[in-house]
């Protein structure tokens, strides 16, 4: 799994980015309609979930630990098409949805983190970012009747903050990566006359 993730250090990085944008639109524009916020959340759980599956499926391709990542991936995707054929859904029933995803995306996340553990020094950018997911999806949870505003600045900070979670992790995947590559790389021979 190491190795899929120093590799393919771009993909938390794009999934942060992507978070952070979509939490900088929910600030920039509060009074948009639920049905907005509704695409908004699909279109950052598809391709959230899009990155994390590709991730898994390298790391098999590799005979690594895969299936938190791919199990990960295909919750992100199914809730990100969920919420674009069923925009007219109630308020309530996506506020369940955007829990649940939440809760079931940062315990994932938590898994990876701990597995990484033993390898890096610094998972724990991953587990924060997988705690923040499982606080955002409890706070969620507990306010079913919350109106859109107050739910789209809690989804606007919970991306933020989880964008620059997945934005650390992925440049300091990028640095392991370089460090590891440094090491592997034979010294120059030095040739006695």
């Amino acid at each position: 799994m190491l190795s899929s993730l120093t590799r393919n250090w771009w993909a938390p990085v794009l999934s942060g980015v992507v978070a952070i944008l979509a939490g900088i639109a929910a600030f920039v524009w509060p009074s948009i309609t639920f049905e907005v916020l509704v695409l908004l959340f699909g279109a950052y759980a598809f391709i959230d979930g899009v990155l994390w599956f590709s991730l898994g499926v390298l790391a098999a391709g590799e005979h690594e630990r895969w299936w938190p990542l791919v199990v990960g991936g295909i919750v992100g995707i199914v809730v990100g098409v969920l919420a674009f054929a069923q925009t007219q859904a109630t308020a309530l029933a996506l506020v369940y949805v955007i829990g649940v995803w939440a809760i079931v995306t940062g315990l994932l996340e938590i898994v990876v983190a701990v597995r990484l553990r033993e390898i890096i020094s610094t998972e724990w950018l991953m587990g924060f970012g997988g705690l923040l997911s499982i606080i955002f999806g409890v706070l969620v949870l507990a306010q079913p009747n919350a109106g859109a505003y107050a739910l789209v600045v809690l989804f606007g900070a919970y991306a933020i903050l989880i964008g620059i979670s997945q934005v650390a992790f992925g440049f300091r995947m990028r640095g392991l990566g370089q460090d590891v590559q440094g090491v592997m790389q034979p010294a120059p021979s030095s040739v006695s006359n």
